[in-house]
């Protein structure tokens, strides 16, 4: 018949369960440092720095050798191809570093956004052709959950249904083939902030998007205990002249999730989209004191919101290695606090705390 389908075996099913759930344990979440090559070369260039293979070393090393009370607050690390097999000066690799702080090691799997032929400037994301290959050997290199980031953008004729099927689709065959290697598929859907549109507007159109993503993977028989959601926020667009308050954006958020995201998935880990440091912490934490339903666990995966002032004190000299990782200590602590919403704004200063971190048209 046709609705005949197997669940995964239950050995497969329980180690995707307990992998997704130790990653949003409370007061725990997730540091996005899976920029490309050229993407941190651009977060290099801003503090006077080249883009090498050393340097960008050298900037992981400072995160990953941070005091190992990091593990209290982050509980993986998302990983660029070139990171997994990087070491330490000392020729630990990285990924040893991590687990020795409690860390669980990922790794970013797409391989970027192409346009979607026929669309309204629309694109998709492509890497599925070798990705079960990949995938394979990334799990016995120590990896053990996934990113695939697919990009949808809010215009007077956008997302379109074709964009809206086509992304849906690839997320959903991208968590299938994770899980198929035991790898924990953290599904990201996000709706870039560009534009001048109100908080009603994203949140209707996160609720749509959510729909096609979720139907997609139901068709795709995927097994929601052993994912993860990586969306936006719902927040007005840049160039919207009403800027939401904390305590709005946590009711427009919460509702499209309460109307679209099924129980059965463990957790919420946030990007950030563009908010500055300081912002995207207390929008977390207002979330988290939601009086509505949140059956999910709701927590972050920040990479410009955990590293913008990293990266300042820093400044590429290794006389400011500790003053780096002191700042990534301030903020992992602050938006821990946040995800059991207990965090009191403003009481953690940092270099960049309420620097804009918007990019138009952001790509990694």
């Amino acid at each position: 018949m046709t609705t005949s389908w197997n669940y995964p075996d239950p050995a497969l099913q329980d180690e995707l369960k307990k992998i997704a759930e130790a990653i949003v344990a409370p007061g725990k979440g997730i540091l996005a440092a899976d920029e490309s090559v050229s993407t941190m070369g651009k977060r290099l260039q801003d503090i006077g720095l080249e883009n090498t293979d050393d340097n960008r070393r050298k900037y992981r090393q400072l995160l990953f050798t941070t005091c190992p009370i990091i593990g209290d607050y982050i509980s993986g690390v998302i990983l660029f191809n070139e990171t997994v097999y990087q070491k330490t000066d000392d020729g630990t690799p990285f990924i040893e570093c991590l687990k020795k702080r409690g860390i669980i090691p990922g790794i970013k799997v797409d391989t970027g956004v192409v346009p979607l032929f026929g669309s309204n400037d629309e694109c998709t994301t492509q890497g599925l052709d070798d990705m079960a290959k990949r995938c394979a050997q990334y799990k016995k290199d120590g990896c053990h959950f996934a990113k695939w980031r697919c990009v949808l953008k809010i215009k007077s004729n956008t997302p379109s249904i074709q964009a809206l099927i086509e992304n849906a689709n690839v997320l959903a065959r991208y968590a299938s083939i994770c899980q198929a290697a035991r790898i924990v598929p953290i599904v990201e859907p996000e709706i870039l902030p560009d534009g001048d549109h109100d908080l009603q507007v994203c949140q209707k159109t996160t609720e749509t998007v959510l729909a096609y993503v979720y139907k997609a993977l139901y068709d795709h028989n995927i097994y929601l205990e052993g994912t993860l959601l990586k969306p936006n926020m719902v927040t007005a667009g840049q160039g919207c002249p009403n800027k939401a308050t904390p305590e709005q954006v946590a009711a427009a958020t919460v509702t499209a999730f309460q109307r679209r995201v099924p129980v059965a998935v463990p957790g919420v880990t946030f990007l950030s989209g563009g908010q500055s440091e300081e912002e995207a912490t207390v929008n977390l934490n207002a979330m988290n004191q939601y009086p509505g339903k949140r059956p999910w666990t709701l927590t972050f995966s920040y990479g410009r919101a955990l590293q913008a002032s990293v990266l300042r004190a820093w400044a590429g000299k290794d006389e400011n290695v500790k003053a780096g990782q002191d700042e990534l200590l301030k903020r992992a602590k602050a938006n821990s606090d946040a995800a059991l919403g207990k965090y009191v704004p403003g009481s953690i200063e940092s270099k960049a705390g309420d620097t804009g971190l918007f990019v138009k048209n952001h790509a990694y």
